[in-house]
């Protein structure tokens, strides 16, 4: 929370549906701003279905539906008057495989800002694309290779150059589905420290498998499970060292040391 106490989302008695199947129920949570949460939990208990509640990409698919709410800066997300594509710009993704456009490195990244007019000439673009670039830890690296395919980039090259599309449109929140499941343990490593940094300045939520490294990098960690009913629901919720170290439900104990799930 900030100064006056305001999260960046608050979720309230969430319900999500796929059709007639209740893939969430009752979901409450309160987003701490300019820290890093991580859903944890079982495969198929929801989190990615959750994650994706707090930008609408649910609303791509056919026949899904919310009950609840889902306050970002106060002002509800599922409001019939809100903005969806302002929404998405806010709440960026990044998603669990790099999925860079067939186009330059330069070309991904000034998408964004093309579309939405965030920059009024080619010099404005190219100060946005690199300011954009070193946030996520690539410009060094890349050394100049701007005009360079982005498919010809390593993968953890292009998970990075995925963040810094997502950058370049000046959000305030980062989603990240499993950002790190397909990259190495130096790929992995280098993200890592780039979400540390990057919580200075914005809000980030993480859907990992990864104990360790919900351990390493979350400062708060959400642990969702199936209830009776078979829908996803978050059991625990609490700074991410007590979740690792004394976990209020031996639910969560049994999953992080690996006898359950």
């Amino acid at each position: 929370m900030d100064a006056n106490g305001r999260p960046k989302f608050e979720v309230e008695d969430l319900d999500f549906f796929y059709g007639p199947v209740r893939a969430l129920r009752q979901v409450s949570i309160r987003i701490r701003r300019r820290k890093i949460t991580a859903l944890i939990g079982p495969s198929g208990c929801g989190k990615s279905t959750f994650l994706r509640c707090l930008n609408r990409m649910n609303d791509t698919i056919a026949g899904t539906r919310v009950a609840g709410r889902v306050l970002l800066e106060a002002e509800d997300i599922y409001d019939p008057e809100a903005d969806v594509v302002e929404l998405r710009r806010r709440v960026g993704m990044v998603f669990q495989k790099p999925n860079p456009f067939p186009q330059s490195v330069f070309d991904n990244v000034a998408f964004g800002p093309r579309v939405l007019g965030l920059a009024s000439g080619r010099g404005e673009l190219e100060e946005l694309v690199e300011k954009s670039l070193r946030r996520a830890a690539l410009w060094d690296e890349l050394g100049g290779r701007g005009e360079e395919p982005a498919m010809s980039l390593s993968l953890g090259e292009q998970q990075r150059l995925c963040i810094a599309r997502v950058l370049a449109v000046e959000p305030e929140v980062i989603l990240m589905d499993e950002p790190c499941s397909a990259l190495d343990p130096i790929a992995t490593l280098k993200i890592e420290d780039l979400m540390r940094a990057l919580s200075q300045d914005y809000t980030i939520v993480i859907v990992t498998h990864n104990m360790q490294q919900a351990a390493r990098v979350s400062d708060f960690t959400a642990m969702m499970m199936l209830d009776e009913s078979r829908s996803g629901t978050i059991i625990e919720f609490d700074q991410t060292r007590k979740i690792f170290t004394l976990p209020a439900d031996q639910r969560t104990e049994d999953y992080i040391t690996g006898r359950y799930g």
